[in-house]
């Protein structure tokens, strides 16, 4: 049982008297978001589900040679870049579907065994990224603006949403067992079996594995990461592969790739695949704290319906705030879809937004 002590510093960290602590953590990331799809513009002020605004409570309490870890957090349920389109909102406020993690562990020399709602191997492994600018440019590229239609060059609203049609077939958060390998000369793996238990129309079970890798070379960070994960659901069973490398360099210049393809075995369905590179560079111009800033493209086939294109790319700044603890960060999107069934117009979105951590 865990006995509240004094706060530690400025953090809201209570420490007990036999090495274990509880943190209460959080941040809320509003942002005002402009999108254009070639015929008009929705500007919006929403929490941005890039990061959507959250509070969470970590325990740790030593427990043995091991230790014994829970963590619950969940989203707050504001108004949020994904429930915006073209017809307008559809705000659901706070669901269970906010429930982030309700997480139990246990780690030791042999490893760590993890049960309860929470990330799956493969949550993340599509965006391992040492940019700083990655607070806002990643390889996920549509959290701000997830909703939007495509439109045609008639003015009607034919084409998929963005999300449709730019994805990276990152991982998720599931009620899930996993277990996780210990670090050896840089390389650990997991796996992972889960389901959505927060979504009682989802009867599928989820499956993956995955390799990661990080390391140091001198004065260059280098952190890479492989997974392969299953979907099983009745006529509906889907498997990707996935991954992600960035290397950052002493004098701040960044390199990062990542890539996914998709086998689906749903009647109909497209067999997607993607690439996404970023090139970026951060320093301490001003006294507040570090600056990023960074390009990135995105090119990717076989969304929505077989022989689609989509391509994007943007450019983005990250600007720390050290005294507040807060990043601000502006980032410009422009993305094309092309299929055989119509020809469709660009969409462009800006983004300005400030994330406050506590």
């Amino acid at each position: 049982m865990c006995v509240l002590g004094q706060p530690a510093s400025a953090e809201l960290k209570y420490n007990n008297n036999s090495g274990g602590y509880v943190e209460i953590y959080g941040h809320l990331n509003p942002a005002i978001i402009s999108v254009d799809d070639g015929q008009q513009t929705e500007t919006n002020l929403l929490d941005n589900d890039l990061s959507r605004s959250r509070v969470g409570l970590r325990l740790i309490q030593p427990f043995g040679s091991n230790t014994f870890g829970f963590r619950f957090e969940t989203g707050l349920g504001f108004p949020n870049s994904t429930e915006v389109n073209q017809f307008g909102s559809d705000y659901s406020g706070w669901t269970r579907a906010d429930l982030r993690h309700v997480d139990f562990w246990l780690e030791g020399s042999w490893g760590k065994f993890s049960a309860g709602q929470g990330s799956m191997v493969a949550d993340g492994a599509a965006e391992t990224d040492l940019s700083y600018v990655g607070t806002a440019l990643y390889s996920f590229k549509v959290d701000s603006n997830a909703g939007f239609l495509i439109r045609d060059t008639t003015g009607a609203l034919s084409g998929p949403a963005l999300a449709d049609a730019f994805d990276n077939f990152d991982g998720s958060r599931r009620g899930r067992i996993r277990y996780d390998t210990p670090e050896f000369n840089g390389f650990s793996a997991g796996i992972a079996w889960g389901q959505n238990v927060l979504v009682s129309s989802d009867d599928a079970d989820y499956y993956d594995i995955g390799l990661f890798y990080g390391q140091e070379f001198g004065t260059a960070e280098f952190n890479a990461s492989l997974a392969y994960q299953v979907r099983e659901d009745a006529g509906t069973d889907r498997s990707d592969v996935l991954g992600a490398a960035s290397v950052l360099l002493d004098n701040g210049i960044s390199f990062t790739v990542a890539g996914g393809t998709r086998d689906n075995d749903a009647a109909g369905a497209s067999d997607p695949s993607y690439y996404y590179a970023k090139i970026a560079y951060e320093d301490e111009w001003l006294a507040w704290g570090k600056t990023g800033i960074g390009v990135h493209y995105y090119d990717g086939e076989d969304f929505n319906v077989t022989g689609s294109s989509t391509k994007g790319w943007g450019i983005g700044a990250v600007q720390k705030v050290e005294n507040l603890n807060t990043d601000i960060y502006l980032t410009y999107q422009e993305y094309d879809y092309e299929d055989a069934a119509a020809t469709y117009q660009d969409v462009t979105t800006w983004v300005l937004g400030a994330r406050w951590k506590f």
